[in-house]
């Protein structure tokens, strides 16, 4: 049985209760451990998910059997649902003859909200269901972005899906297909928004949703949409499709805020901690504790912006970057996104679906050209940049890469003769 932790105001969120369960708990030394620290320890949580569900009791035991050994004994296979072939991480136990309950432990991944946004009531709702047909563990949310719903039979991720699906929940990516999408919270609550994350989101979910219920890539593809350059959602290294806010004007400077902002803090810290730590250099304060901006210079960190809030906001002429290639390591190290597109304006219907068809060209060509288990960066590593932008149709501008013999994560071959026929472009009007 599980035991109360010796210092409950280190673990605030036990809550001991009658066990309902009808199976005797495994003896967990080793996991009651991890509970005798200074932080809260998932184990507590499991431990209360246990009282109410023999799943959980089991994989409890199965958990302290590996720490026993010091080998996993999850294996993979094939789950889905009716009409999809992805959305589901299949788990099945290697030692089910000793932790019978938890034989099949599956993930149901399920799309999120744009942006993020829940009701209480939607949360009580997949809550419910959850605790209704599976385990009760729930993550908010995975690395691709989805709910987890962790902990199923094959049997029951069908009735669960039908739920959740009959109040407008769908699975997300699993395998190799496009993945779940993610935006920030953007203009809803945050000021430095540039763009409207959660349309950009939907659109691209909207049009690549056959392709992440039905993997048929040579492996995942991730979209990913950041409302401004502090790029909350990781984008530029965790997406292969990176949209990110931006402006091409002036920042705005607001001076009267700023000589309040020196007065509060001093000079010796808007220094330091400002103007020192610009990464251009393109910040100086004047003898009158005003600002002055190198607008040219500015690379949007957004550093002084952060710290700056009420004194500097983004400019007036609003769009998005576009960044292609951003991974983890994989068939070679980690790579940056790639600016394939400097700044586009989103305002009309017409932008919208400019930012489409760039997605469907560019998921079009690296299906056809993408090797086995290669995502779209390493594609491009592997082909040349050049070769990537000829073949979905987009013309190479020198403002990709302000620096290309620097960018040393990305080839670069013939970048110069591309260079200029823009420049020749641009002189013939």
């Amino acid at each position: 049985m599980a035991q109360q932790p010796k210092n409950p105001d280190k673990h605030a969120t036990y809550m001991p209760k009658e066990k309902k369960s009808t199976k005797a708990f495994h003896k967990t030394p080793l996991l009651d451990q991890l509970e005798s620290g200074p932080w809260p320890s998932f184990v507590t949580g499991l431990k209360r998910l246990a009282h109410d569900n023999n799943m959980m009791v089991d994989l409890l035991g199965q958990l302290e059997y590996s720490y026993t050994t010091r080998k996993g004994y999850w294996k993979g296979g094939t789950v889905s649902v009716f009409g999809y072939g992805g959305g589901i991480i299949p788990r099945f136990s290697e030692v089910a003859s000793m932790f019978p309950e938890s034989k099949e432990f599956h993930t149901l991944r399920v799309q999120p909200p744009a942006g993020n946004h829940y009701t209480t009531s939607m949360l009580r709702q997949l809550s419910d269901s959850w605790k209704k047909y599976g385990s009760g563990l729930i993550a908010f949310h995975g690395q691709t972005g989805n709910i987890m719903f962790i902990g199923a039979s094959t049997e029951r991720t069908q009735h669960f899906f039908d739920e959740v699906n009959s109040y407008g929940f769908d699975l997300g990516g699993a395998g190799p297909c496009v993945r779940t999408a993610m935006s920030c919270v953007g203009a809803a609550r945050c000021e430095q928004s540039n763009a409207n994350e959660q349309k950009i989101h939907r659109i691209l979910v909207n049009n690549f949703i056959d392709d992440m219920h039905r993997p048929a890539l040579p492996y995942k593809f991730k979209f990913k949409v950041s409302g401004c350059p502090n790029d909350c959602m990781n984008s530029i290294q965790r997406a292969d499709f990176a949209v990110i806010g931006t402006w091409r004007d002036d920042m705005k400077v607001d001076q009267a805020e700023v000589k309040n902002f020196v007065k509060s803090k001093s000079r010796k810290y808007v220094v330091d901690n400002v103007i020192a730590r610009c990464p251009t250099k393109a910040l100086s304060l004047n003898d009158d504790d005003t600002l002055t901006v190198d607008n040219r210079n500015c690379v949007r960190c957004m550093h002084c912006i952060n710290v700056m809030t009420k004194a500097l906001k983004p400019g007036d002429d609003k769009g998005v970057t576009v960044l292609i290639g951003g991974k983890r390591t994989l068939k070679i190290g980690d790579t940056f996104g790639t600016v394939i597109v400097p700044f586009m304006k989103l305002e009309t219907d017409e932008d919208y679906e400019k930012i489409r068809e760039m997605a469907a060209n560019i998921i079009d060509f690296w299906a056809e050209n993408g090797l086995e288990h290669e995502r779209c960066g390493e594609m491009i590593e592997r082909i040349g940049l050049v070769n990537f932008l000829e073949g979905i149709g987009l013309e190479v501008d020198p403002n990709m890469i302000t620096h290309p013999r620097t960018c040393s994560y990305i080839r670069t071959d013939e970048w110069d003769q591309e260079a200029e026929k823009w420049n020749q472009r641009q002189a013939a009007g």
